[in-house]
């Protein structure tokens, strides 16, 4: 879902997932606070077989919540949302009676107020247990069949954007189980709750609610463009979209028509989706060629782990100042040009992993603000690379 959480939030993260996948289906997909960027997609009108697919994946319109509870309250009535309707439509450039109407058929979830709080009494991080979710065999045969099917795509995407194919593999593995989990609410409902009655009880309430009301006006000019109804798009319960799960702005901004169809599909285009990662993360200095990330050695007592941990995943200290540090590097770590963050990942009361994470460790985290996220991107990405090259 696509604007982008920070590996202090991985707990949220967690959350997050579980929601998404197991209420809705499907994310670290869901996203909640992925970072946005500027350049907006052009997305025509829609038309042919995508089209169709698109709207029948999309989900038919419902007057049911994801669990099947009838929905009675909209926000036909709500004075704030039909302020806020007039005010939008003016700043955007769209049809007051349009907005309007689009706003008053959204309906208030309160499911989805629940699942936007951080978790009441949030466990320990434990990089082992987030790994087995994702890292495992049924995930890892679903990417094998998704990189067959799509093997030229995806190599086109690499030659375009500097962007691994393994990489892209792993996004869309650990996002919707490649299609497979795409989100059960809709779009208009979870965004305009949000938007409009954001719990007060979440600490950065006022910050979320505006990043809501953001991606509500940038979900309305999606459906405006190209042409979709509003009120059949479904997602993730933060708003997130299709088999990148881009957020609203995300898609705007990055998504591209990679199948050469004439318009931007991420629900039924696959093309599309690998496109887009690949843009996005191209948006985000994508460097071709560097790894994302190098063994790390730390020794008690003569490394300075709380200094090496000050800038959190923001690659800041040069090879010769992290090793000074007492990071011991080997191999091609040692000659590694640019600079490096050291990466913690804690497993619970066992001792924490770490690794030196580069930029384009970084680079992963702009669609995800998580190191444990990045972290299982890279490693379903290598898991499905080795069973490819094992065939």
């Amino acid at each position: 879902m696509h604007a982008r959480i920070s590996a202090s939030l991985v707990q949220g993260a967690l959350w997050i997932l579980v929601a998404s996948a197991w209420l809705a289906p499907a994310t670290v997909a869901a996203k909640p606070e992925r970072p946005v960027s500027q350049a907006s997609a052009q997305a025509g009108q829609p038309a042919g077989a995508k089209a169709q697919r698109s709207r029948k994946t999309a989900s038919k319109n419902s007057a049911k919540a994801p669990g099947g509870k009838p929905l009675d309250k909209t926000y036909a009535g709500h004075a704030g949302a039909q302020a806020w309707a007039d005010e939008a439509a003016a700043r955007l450039g769209l049809p007051a009676p349009w907005v309007h109407a689009q706003i008053g058929k959204a309906h208030r979830l309160p499911l989805v107020e629940q699942l936007v709080l951080p978790a009441p009494a949030p466990s320990a991080k434990n990089w082992a247990a987030y790994r087995e979710r994702f890292i495992e065999p049924r995930r890892i045969a679903a990417g094998l069949a998704f990189w067959q099917r799509h093997e030229a795509t995806l190599a086109r995407a690499e030659q375009q954007y500097g962007v691994p194919a393994q990489v892209i593999v792993g996004v869309l593995g650990v996002e919707t189980l490649y299609g497979q989990h795409l989100g059960r609410f809709r779009i208009l409902d979870a965004l305009a709750t949000l938007a409009f009655d954001f719990p007060s009880a979440h600490p950065r309430a006022a910050a979320r609610q505006a990043f809501f009301r953001g991606e509500l006006e940038q979900f309305l000019l999606l459906a405006q463009r190209s042409g979709l109804d509003p009120q059949n798009l479904r997602g993730s319960y933060a708003g997130a979209m299709g088999l990148p799960q881009f957020m609203p702005s995300s898609w705007n901004r990055f998504a591209v028509d990679f199948d050469g169809d004439g318009r931007i599909d991420l629900w039924a285009s696959a093309a599309d989706a690998i496109g887009s990662i690949a843009r996005y993360f191209q948006a985000f200095d994508w460097r071709p060629g560097l790894p994302t990330h190098y063994p790390v050695t730390l020794t008690p007592g003569q490394s300075d782990i709380d200094t090496l941990l000050v800038p959190d995943i923001l690659p800041t200290f040069s090879t010769e100042r992290f090793t000074a540090l007492g990071a011991q590097l080997e191999g091609p770590a040692l000659q590694h040009p640019g600079p490096l963050a050291l990466i913690e990942l804690r497993n619970g009361e066992q001792a924490p992993s770490y690794v030196a994470g580069t930029e384009n460790f970084y680079a992963i985290t702009r669609y995800n603000w998580s190191s444990y996220y990045a972290m299982a991107v890279i490693e379903l990405g290598e898991a499905v690379a080795r069973q490819r090259a094992a065939r």
